[in-house]
């Protein structure tokens, strides 16, 4: 019989390609990895990895193993979620990961409502960037999250989760109103070619929007800055130290000083989970309680 926790080994192998990065997503040793995966080798009875000096590479066997696995693993949050009513109904700690501003804008009135409405539920929010969700919720550390992309930024279908839309909003270029003595100064991006400009940190989706649409735009941002935080992005543009560009819920309270134009660009939010786990009742409810907590600013998605 094949083990259901090692075969959950195999698939991140399959989608992480080094055991180094399996024990580091799932805090093991890599030797303990080593040792479970070279186990189900032995419940297989044919070879799942194959050794070409320090790495490992999966055989067809054990790819297509892993696909089975991806399914079994699907199947296993779907019964999940269907015992949890048989149990004790909503109840119990579920952990959601969220960016800033959502966190700001949009989780404090759905847990209101949570804890009105199901007061036996534990949330327990944790701030990750967007880009760590995925691996965070293979490996169980979260149950749902809120991540986003931008135009220019798509984000990439990832194995084994479901991503739902919740809603979009627009993105503004804000500059300081004493760089320019006009409003068509800053219409456009091609208006701030020659300014400087502040961007969040590099590796983030937030920096990749502002490089790619500067680019799409004809030039190369002359960056000075990098502030992942948009209230001090926003100070920093009222000190006249550049310009940047900066979605609606990050741009709600601008401090005196700035204007905010707003660009054909949008930012979208999605919630996430595991594949499997749309039915299950803490998962839906909580969906739901996002759904009805969205700003009646932005534009809500189903």
């Amino acid at each position: 019989m094949l083990d259901v926790r090692r075969l959950r080994l195999l698939r991140e192998l399959a989608l992480r390609g080094t055991i180094v990065a399996v024990a580091e997503a799932l805090s093991f040793s890599p030797s303990a990895v080593s040792q479970q995966l070279a186990v189900l080798e032995r419940e297989a009875g044919v070879p799942l990895l194959e050794r070409t000096g320090r790495r490992v590479r999966l055989t067809p066997a054990g790819e297509n193993l892993s696909r089975h696995a991806e399914v079994i693993l699907q199947r296993l949050e779907q019964a999940s979620g269907e015992l949890v009513d048989a149990r004790r109904g909503l109840a119990g700690p579920l952990r959601i990961g969220t960016f800033p501003t959502a966190a700001r804008a949009i989780l404090p009135q759905a847990l209101i409502a949570l804890s009105h409405e199901h007061p036996g539920l534990e949330p327990m929010v944790s701030e990750i960037d967007p880009a760590d969700v995925a691996d965070a919720l293979r490996a169980g550390n979260l149950d749902l999250a809120l991540i986003h992309d931008y135009d220019f930024v798509p984000r990439p279908t990832e194995p084994g989760l479901t991503a739902l839309p919740l809603c979009s909003e627009s993105v503004y270029l804000a500059s300081s109103d004493t760089e320019s003595d006009s409003d068509e100064a800053v219409a456009s991006l091609t208006d701030c070619v020659e300014r400087a400009w502040i961007t969040a940190i590099p590796g983030t989706a937030c920096h990749a929007m502002t490089i790619r649409a500067c680019q799409a735009a004809g030039f190369t941002p002359k960056v000075r800055h990098h502030i992942d935080e948009f209230a001090t992005v926003l100070a920093l543009v009222a000190a006249g130290q550049g310009v940047s560009l900066v979605p609606e819920l990050g741009a709600s309270h601008p401090p005196p000083g700035v204007r905010l134009t707003p660009m054909p660009i949008r930012r979208r939010t999605k919630i996430a989970h595991r594949a499997g786990s749309d039915a299950h009742p803490a998962v839906a409810t909580v969906t739901r309680a996002l759904r009805s907590a969205v700003p009646p600013l932005l534009d809500a998605e189903q």
